[in-house]
């Protein structure tokens, strides 16, 4: 004969009487019929039975004294491992009276059964092989099968309610010894079965509201969860459109200070504009007069030409002294030239500037046309800058044509300085004089460009100040559309969170009124058994007809009879039907007492 590993009959042995303590708690438990204390017998057998299961194939450990061999280490991990143990250890080690690992690991069972969660937590302990194995060794009951059976069957203490006190009772010098003769079986015991197929019955109606209970509790905190975050949200929402609403307030202060900004600098524009026309008007009467001298002059010369062509040969010798004058006066309009040239190269760097500024404004004035009414205005101060870059164009032409003319009069003077040469030598005193003009004229010139430079230098500030207003404008724009945006964003975010609160209030209704009903249909039946426990079920042969209706059974008409009162019903009778969570069809009901009606066979029928 094969010999048996003595571990594995421990642990099947183990195994039976966890069975049988629990099975005997839960049927002593509901004939009872009210919550249990810590006095009673069966209670302190099925954690006697506990204790050793726990205790099966636990490691010695060695301490500075003796060995050491309890329970309590592994009950101490489930707090790692399921969060909500935390509550159960903090009081089991706040307990006063409590000494030794043994006491807390007993009140720590006592305390798990009140919460009705020792099976999620011993079910935690036992997914977590790695962790028991340094507690238990490898043949331990918590580490084979015969520990995952055992919390499958602690579910069923789910129910069972226990009030136990553990703070007054002594749980470190308990004695934990099985009393075997509570699982012996009886003749009551055999008689009892009728009562026992009842008293299932109750279980799995009272599994299955508790089970109902236990969603609609989930669904409650997931609704109360949502709530709470819709309401954050919500607020979050409200602050966010009065930030909205302040940094718009404050758009619209900068927006008017830019339109009074803009107000001044066309104010200043015109000033300088009017200032140049004054300018312009006094030189062009400066070269009216010039010009007018000029002509007298050559007059007085052709006069003197006539009177002085005696006098050629006598004025030879001054024409080397003459000569060196004239190539200093070729010095001088080579320098002229040069400085022309210059005003030339500016009055074209302007007009770039100009050409810039005009293709600035025309995509300011394509981008701003999408913007609001208040953008109008803006774009109307831009085309009235234009017009005014314009009329500054038309000035710099003029003042273009100007400087054309003054070289083609030097270059008549040049033609007519040549003539001169040959025909007229004595004229020494004339063209001193001439000289003399010709410096007062360059000292003229050369205010005149200084004036110019300037006036260049303050459009140029002007426009870059414009250029930087433009560009203020334009991001301003761009985060009003933004913020519009988000707003809008968010409207619609408010609106679907207020839709999803409506749906869950309305199914919070219907299931609060498919639970009052379900507690009420519960209360009827409670009384209906309590007022029909001491009827008797009637035999089949003298069952004959029917209750209500008193026509005999047939093959058309069965018997059904009722658990609690023992009435015999027909099916054309008993019409009132109940829908169980455990069968897929409705349950046929008592008209009575409303309990579960059993279909049995007619004594015509074999």
């Amino acid at each position: 004969l094969a010999v048996k590993d003595p571990t594995a009959v421990e642990r099947a042995n183990l195994l039976n009487m966890a069975k049988l303590s629990i099975k005997g708690l839960i049927e002593s438990a509901l004939s009872f019929g009210r919550t249990l204390d810590s006095d009673y017998p069966p209670l302190q057998q099925f954690f006697v039975v506990m204790e050793h299961c726990l205790k099966h194939g636990l490691k010695v450990r060695k301490s500075f004294l003796s060995y050491n061999k309890t329970i309590w280490g592994p009950l101490e991990l489930v707090e790692k491992l399921y969060p909500e143990a935390e509550e159960i250890a903090a009081s089991v080690r706040d307990l006063p009276g409590l000494k030794t690992p043994l006491g807390r690991a007993r009140a720590w069972l006592r305390l798990a059964l009140m919460q009705k969660k020792m099976a999620d937590y011993l079910r935690c302990l036992i997914i977590q092989r790695d962790l028991l194995s340094e507690f238990y060794e490898y043949h331990a009951l918590m580490m084979e099968e015969e520990g995952a059976v055992i919390v499958g069957l602690l579910v069923g203490l789910n129910v069972i309610d226990a009030n136990l006190c553990v703070k007054g009772e002594d749980l470190d010098s308990q004695v934990g010894v099985i009393d075997f003769s509570m699982y012996l079986k009886s003749d009551d015991d055999i008689g009892g079965k009728e009562r026992n197929v009842q008293i299932a019955a109750i279980l799995d109606q009272k599994n299955y509201v508790e089970e109902l209970n236990r969603q609609l509790n989930s669904t409650v905190s997931s609704l109360h969860a949502r709530v709470d975050s819709l309401e954050k949200s919500n607020t979050k929402l409200i602050e966010e459109l009065a930030i909205a609403k302040n940094n718009i307030i404050k758009l619209q202060e900068e927006n008017h200070q830019l339109r009074s900004e803009n107000t001044l600098i066309l104010m200043k524009t015109q000033h300088h504009l009017e200032a140049t026309k004054v300018d312009v008007e006094a030189e062009l009467q400066t070269y009216k007069h010039s010009r007018q001298g000029l002509d007298e002059m050559y007059n007085e010369a052709r006069r003197q030409l006539r009177e002085e062509s005696q006098l050629r040969q006598d004025m030879e010798n001054e024409l080397v002294v003459q000569v060196s004058m004239k190539h200093e006066i070729e010095l001088a309009m080579k320098l002229l030239e040069k400085d022309i040239h210059e005003k030339q190269d500016t009055l074209i760097g302007l007009r770039q500037q100009l050409d810039e500024v005009k293709a600035i404004n025309m995509e300011m004035y394509q981008k701003l046309q999408v913007s609001e009414d208040a953008m109008k205005e803006k774009n109307e101060i831009i085309g009235r800058l234009e017009d005014k870059t314009n009329q500054i164009n038309a000035t710099m032409k003029q003042l273009e044509q100007r400087l054309q003319q003054a070289e083609k009069a030097q270059m008549e003077a040049e033609a007519e300085d040549e003539k001169l040469k040959q025909e007229y030598v004595n004229k020494s005193e004339s063209l001193q004089k001439e000289f003399s003009q010709k410096e007062k004229q360059l000292l003229q010139l050369e205010t005149d460009l200084k004036i110019e430079k300037e006036w260049r230098q303050t459009l140029e500030d002007d426009l870059q100040k414009e250029k930087e207003t433009v560009s203020h404008l334009r991001i301003e724009t761009e985060e009003i559309i933004n913020l519009k945006k988000e707003f809008l964003k968010l409207q619609e975010k408010n609106k679907q969170l207020k839709r999803i609160c409506q749906d869950q209030e309305a199914a919070l209704q219907e299931l609060a009124s498919k639970l009052s009903e379900s507690k009420l249909k519960i209360e009827d039946i409670k009384e209906a058994n309590k007022a029909l426990q001491g009827q008797v079920w009637l035999k089949d042969k003298e069952a004959t007809h029917c209750k209500l209706c008193e026509k005999e059974f047939s093959l058309s008409k069965r018997k059904h009879h009722c658990r609690n009162c023992g009435e015999i019903f027909c099916n054309a009778c008993s019409d009132n039907e109940l829908p169980l969570p455990s069968s897929p069809k409705p349950v046929r009901v008592c008209d009575s007492c409303h309990a579960i009606l059993i279909q049995r066979c007619s004594s015509n029928v074999p």
